[in-house]
């Protein structure tokens, strides 16, 4: 029976390419994005429901399906400040996955990053540890996190501090072997593949990707 599919993040790097994927798998009849502000073009199956991600009231009416998807993420730079990141990337997730959570959706798949730790002494990745850490409490049925290194793609928005670094991490790619290889950078739309791809098959359990288990599960060689 085709399910329902929610996605917050939908008009980032990787949220955009989950989308689509959505929109053409048979298994999902509908898909609904929550959005802060007026952006996506209307298409077949799609459904935009502006939303104030800070009132619980209004996410919780919006939030209606059978799968989330969590693609939401900016970085300390875009924020303004650590307050405001961890506003975007812990709190929004948490937020989103603890009302799906007691509105019965039995599967959340989260974007988090590689090297996410509650214990890192760098802010990002113990930030995102901390998320991974508050959604595995809620004891999801099925729970997928996946933790790409740097997102390789065309980003709506273009940043030359970006493109230098998408720059950087191809140059360095086959320099990182062993127990770097999880650092290389990834393609945004191979983790969408995944992250789509995980939720089709609905395994049980919590589940955490890095890298290679991200290509193996989008079906692409390591």
């Amino acid at each position: 029976m085709p399910q329902t599919a929610v996605v917050i993040g939908a008009t980032g790097l990787t949220g955009s390419h989950l989308v689509n994927l959505l929109l053409h798998n048979p298994a999902f009849d509908k898909v609904r994005v929550l959005l802060r502000r007026p952006s996506l073009k209307q298409r077949a199956g799609l459904e935009s429901i502006i939303v104030d991600f800070e009132d619980e009231a209004s996410l919780a009416d919006a939030l209606h399906g059978d799968v989330l998807f969590c693609c939401i993420g900016t970085t300390r730079r875009k924020a303004g400040s650590q307050e405001q990141f961890r506003q975007v990337d812990f709190n929004i997730p948490v937020r989103c996955a603890t009302l799906a959570k007691r509105q019965g959706f039995p599967q959340f798949l989260l974007m988090s990053s590689v090297g996410a730790n509650v214990h890192s002494r760098f802010f990002y990745l113990r930030t995102k540890g901390e998320t991974e850490q508050a959604v595995t409490r809620l004891d999801f049925g099925s729970l997928h996190i996946f933790r790409p290194s740097a997102l390789l793609g065309k980003r709506q928005e273009l940043r030359p501090g970006a493109l230098v670094g998408q720059w950087l991490v191809q140059v360095f790619y086959f320099l990182l072997q062993g127990r770097w290889k999880k650092y290389r950078g990834i393609r945004a739309s191979t983790v969408a593949k995944a992250m789509m791809a995980a939720a089709v098959k609905g395994e049980r359990g919590t589940h955490i990707y890095e890298s290679d288990a991200i290509k193996e599960m989008a079906g692409e060689p390591l």
